[in-house]
């Protein structure tokens, strides 16, 4: 190295998301990915959305102009399909990705983020898998010492639905949702869901990286100051 020079860093969220899934592999799931640019089939209709459902409203999804169905993914549950409709369980994959949604943004909310969907699928799975995976996840995360709260939600592609928070500067902050896989996620898939049960989830990957460097701000990342790689 030239004197006065400095050696690179990882961005912290790059780093973020590879300390994600290095910790997905080392709990045995595998490493899947997906197109950004989807259908209505593998971004909604699959995953029990119905055409009249608010996901679908303008505000929340970026379609693209001129080509009918076609739109910016909205979540990386679309993988879950996609790999659905061509493997048989049992299985455990996660699916790291960036995703779209035409929202406000402010210090915890963006219109591009990375998510990293999980999806396990198997002969009696129950939610308390699903709590345990995430609990484990978040320790080796963001430390042992680190709470993670459970509470009842809705999502018409789990059921039942949880979203999951970790504590961050004395308040909760939400992570993510998942949740048992709904019987007709499974079945639009050829999956038997009197045979299989699944839990699925799609934590933000920002948020982890906000709470490990105690970054305030969650679109600081992307307005291309140097400065913050030394967070």
């Amino acid at each position: 190295m030239k004197e006065g020079t400095s050696a690179g860093r990882p961005h912290p969220l790059s780093e973020s998301i590879r300390n994600a899934v290095a910790i997905f592999a080392q709990m045995g799931f595998s490493v899947v990915l997906g197109p950004e640019l989807e259908d209505e089939w593998h971004n909604f209709d699959a995953l029990n959305v119905p055409k009249d459902h608010p996901a679908r409203d303008m505000q929340d999804t970026f379609w693209i102009k001129g080509e009918p169905g076609k739109l910016l993914r909205t979540h990386t549950s679309s993988v879950q399909i996609r790999y659905m409709e061509t493997h048989k369980p049992p299985f455990a994959i996660v699916a790291p990705g960036k995703v779209f949604r035409n929202e406000a943004t402010d210090a915890t909310h963006e219109m591009q983020f990375h998510q990293i969907e999980g999806l396990v699928v198997g002969e009696n799975i129950t939610m308390a898998h699903l709590k345990g995976v995430l609990t484990t996840f978040y320790k080796k995360m963001l430390g042992d010492d680190v709470v993670v709260r459970f509470v009842p939600s809705y999502f018409p592609f789990t059921e039942p639905s949880v979203e999951f928070y970790v504590k961050f500067r004395g308040k909760w902050l939400e992570m993510g949702g998942g949740g048992m896989v709904n019987p007709k996620v499974l079945e639009n898939c050829s999956i038997d869901p009197n045979q299989y049960q699944g839990f699925a989830f799609g934590p933000g990957l920002e948020r982890p990286m906000m709470v490990r460097h105690d970054i305030p701000d969650v679109r600081l990342p992307y307005q291309g100051d140097l400065r913050f790689n030394q967070f």
